[in-house]
């Protein structure tokens, strides 16, 4: 069949139109009808909508032979309407019979449906009944979780409840057990000085030991205590940056002695690939090898001992969480040929007070606390220690550690078991606390034996960095200490031309670094130039032998020109002293004293020949004597102060005349030093021009050192000096009375912080308090407080005593009021030597 679209041909043009279209007389090349009997030649056609409600339905084609009549026309108009109305009825019944059709199949497959989602709601059902019995059991399950959550709640409270108390336990324990070794110690370090040398050999000797076994008595208290923080999870880590060059001598410096000593060749190793340093905790570190180097010295009667350190690849546990990790790890090997671990008791030997040796009939002491606190702190540095031992033939303890310290959080709670062949503990190790120092990258891996060096102590990172670099373009090498103890320990390795000192450090006030420097006969030459915040002690600083002393400021000339000064003095020159004397004899006395190839000596007998000297040259110190011919002493200090050439010399006044203390004060704001002529005056002419001058000790003359040894070993600045002990222990109070009238002081003592305060109003000239920290009722902290608040005892020196070591108990000290702190058992040489600065000052 043929389409016939709309608008096409008389059948479309009718559809579009809805009109009937009539043709009459059609040509016959149009349209033709033929038949057996004829042809027609002319045709009429008929055109006729079919439509129902105005649509068309149908169009209808009729073609005649003769002309439609109107009544056929209307009657086929008619017929149109009735075949429309046909046609769409015709139609919505199929439409009709369709939509049945679609209903009976849609029919069907809801019936289909119906009995799927049937089967499918017995599913749910049987679902839903498994649900409710799975969520009865989780509701049961999630009863129990929560009940067992309480409970190590409860544990954990309790756990935190212990630890607190072990930490107060232990705490009240390093005090109750270091005060009477306190006392131990003091005493028989005094007997067995024999200062009234009534002791017997044999009582010295009985002397000797009891302060060699309440040293060991101390280091095992100690080691106690190390133990617990670490168990406890209190150790605080300090990270820093640690040179192999140095930690490489330090090995050398401290244990190779200890090995000749056993005739035991000691081999230290360092491979060549190692980085220039590495990322730890210096302290820590040390404590590990000088535990495994003790040892292993110990347990070795012939043979060798060989420190290896390298970097490893493998070796450590695998499944280790840090050194599995990292992306370098160092390995410290400790092997010796002395008597080995059996294989059964080498997971014995780590666990704390557990030796390998451990009957009644053992051949070497110990407390077998060394490996635990090793195994500890290597966790703690995020390592492990691993053991190779063969019984009867040495032994090889392997410390590895990463190369860069990888942070607390990856130092996670640890679940392994304690053999070694799987080493870690089945408990947390936490760091409470990680402190990372600035580093300044400064000159040591470069030094080489002739070089200027200049030292700088500072703990402020910035400030170190700026003087490092204006001392570099001066021409010096550079060391940075941002720790008083540190720049002590490289003042002593180096021994620098000079050194640049901060007063106010972290682990000690610069004052302290300053006596230790100059108590050292091979550091005391080097030159001090002091950079303070404060203006207030420039007096102080200079009269401890400081060359310099200048006010921080934020300009950098003021700092080279300092720098400036002090790359002067260390060029190699001869030193000018000026002896200023009116008496013949004395004068040639003291030149006789005082020269030497390393310093040249002009010695005048009047003032006006010495400011003749002075202004013809320049002088590195005077020594002046007060009673003069022409001007008096105190008039030539003036004229000195009054001109800029001459103010900084220092001025050692030596004088037989007996001065008040307002004559002393007003002389000692202006000179240096002041030395009377009494019994020991040539030597304190000697230790105090020498310090000045800067003189090497270790150079002078045989008899000349002899005089300044027996000089600093006595305590000049302490007799007569009057102190007020505040202990509330009686055995504290009698060492160290003890220890103070030996040294002619006047003690007064107090036993708590009240009565403390007391005496001190009703004692004037009292000048020096030594302040225990635990006391009942009222402690150190306190009555420091107190003492401060008093306007007329802003300056009176107070060193606090604690024998509780804990984290920050200087810094409270401080805090409270403490001019220093000392830790008990007292070190009497640091003491005296604390209570000579603090004195003098």
């Amino acid at each position: 069949a043929e389409t016939i679209g709309l608008g096409e041909g008389l059948v479309g043009q009718c559809a579009v139109e809805k009109k009937r279209i009539l043709l009459t007389d059609v040509a016959p090349e149009f349209v033709s009808i033929n038949s057996s009997l004829g042809r027609a030649a002319r045709v009429n056609i008929l055109v006729l909508p079919v439509l129902f409600e105005g649509q068309t339905k149908a169009v209808i084609e009729l073609a005649s032979l003769k002309p439609f009549s109107s009544a056929s026309l209307a009657f086929l108009e008619l017929l149109t309407q009735n075949i429309g109305a046909v046609f769409n009825t015709i139609e919505a019944t199929m439409r009709t019979e369709g939509l049945l059709s679609q209903s009976q199949q849609l029919t069907v497959e809801l019936q289909s449906r119906q009995s799927e989602l049937q089967e499918t709601n017995e599913q749910l059902g049987t679902k839903a009944r498994l649900l409710a019995e799975q969520n009865a059991e989780v509701e049961r399950k999630n009863a129990e979780v929560e009940q067992a959550r309480h409970a190590l709640e409860e544990q954990a409270a309790e756990l935190a409840l212990t630890s607190k108390y072990k930490s107060e336990f232990l705490a009240n324990m390093s005090h109750e057990l270091r005060t009477p070794l306190n006392s131990i110690l003091i005493l028989s370090q005094q007997l067995a000085g024999n200062s009234a040398g009534n002791l017997t050999g044999k009582q010295v000797e009985f002397s000797r030991n009891i302060n060699s076994s309440g040293s060991d008595l101390l280091h095992l208290i100690n080691d106690i205590l190390d133990l617990s923080k670490i168990e406890s999870g209190t150790v605080t880590v300090e990270i820093e940056q640690i040179a192999f060059a140095g930690l490489r001598d330090t090995i050398e410096r401290n244990f190779r002695h200890v090995a000749e000593a056993k005739n035991l060749p000691f081999h230290v190793l360092f491979a060549n690939d190692l980085p220039r340093v590495m990322e730890s905790d210096a302290k820590r570190l040390l404590q590990i090898l000088k535990n495994l180097l003790s040892n292993a010295v110990k347990f070795t009667a012939q043979g060798h001992v060989e420190v290896r350190v390298g970097l490893a690849s493998t070796g450590w546990s695998p499944d280790h969480p840090v050194l599995s990790n990292a992306p370098q790890v160092l390995t410290f090997a400790v092997q010796d040929t002395g008597i080995g671990v059996a294989p059964d008791k080498q997971r014995l030997i780590f666990e704390a007070f557990q030796q390998a040796d451990a009957g009644t009939s053992r051949k070497y002491g110990g407390t077998g606390l060394g490996l635990a606190i090793s195994r500890e702190l290597a966790l703690l540095l995020g390592g492990e220690i691993r053991l190779v031992s063969v019984l009867g033939q040495g032994s090889t303890f392997t410390l590895y550690l990463p190369l860069e310290f990888a942070g607390p959080d990856s130092l996670r709670v640890l679940t392994v078991d304690r053999d070694l062949s799987n080493a870690f503990p089945n408990r947390g190790i936490t760091v409470s606390q990680v402190v990372r120092e600035a580093q300044v990258e400064d000159d040591r891996e470069s030094i080489v034996a002739g070089d200027a060096v200049l030292l700088i102590i500072d703990d402020d990172p910035l400030f170190a960095r700026i003087v490092l670099d204006l001392a570099r373009e001066r021409g010096f090498k550079g060391l940075v200490a941002l720790r008083g103890a540190q720049g002590l320990e490289l003042a002593r390795r180096f021994l620098p031309v000079a050194i640049s000192l901060d007063v106010f450090l972290p682990d000690m006030l610069g004052w302290t670094v300053l006596n230790q420097l100059k108590l050292n006969p091979a550091t005391r030459h080097i030159p001090v130039q002091i950079f303070s915040a404060a203006d207030e002690d420039r007096q102080h600083g200079l009269a401890h032998g400081a060359f310099s002393y200048l006010v921080k400021s934020s300009s950098s000339e003021d700092i080279g020109s300092a720098l400036d000064r002090v790359k002067a003095f260390t060029q190699p020159r001869t030193k000018r002293l000026l002896i200023v004397e009116d008496n013949d004899i004395e004068r040639a006395a003291i030149v006789e004293l005082l020269a030497y190839d390393d310093i040249e000596v002009v010695a005048v007998g009047t003032c006006e020949q010495a400011l003749s000297a002075l202004g013809e040259r320049a002088f590195d110190c005077i020594v002046l004597d007060l009673r003069l011919p022409d001007i008096s002493g105190s008039r030539m200090l003036d004229l000195l102060q009054e001109h800029a050439d001459t103010a900084q010399v220092p001025v050692v006044v030596y004088t037989g005349k007996d001065l008040s203390s307002a004559e002393r004060s007003q002389l000692q704001s202006r000179a240096r030093s002041i030395v009377l002529k009494d019994v020991q005056s040539p030597e304190r002419l000697l230790d105090e021009t020498a310090l000045f001058l800067h003189r090497v000790v270790t150079a002078l003359p045989p008899d000349r050192q002899a005089m300044l040894q027996r000089l600093h070993g006595s305590n000049d600045s302490l007799i007569g000096r009057k102190v007020l002990v505040v202990d509330d222990d009686l055995r504290n109070i009698f060492a160290l009375t003890t220890l103070l009238e030996n040294q002619d002081m006047e003690v007064i003592t107090a036993t708590n912080g009240r009565s403390a305060i007391e005496l001190i109003g009703k004692t004037p000239d009292l000048s020096m308090v030594l302040m225990d920290i635990m006391m009942p009722e009222m402690d150190g902290y306190e009555t420091m407080r107190e003492i401060r608040a008093d306007p007329l005892l802003p300056a009176l020196p107070m060193l606090a005593l604690t024998a509780k070591a804990m984290t920050g108990d200087r810094q409270k000290c401080l805090d409270a009021g403490a001019s220093d702190y000392i830790s008990k058992p007292v070190n009497t040489e640091q003491l005296l030597s604390l209570m000579r600065l603090w004195l003098f000052r």
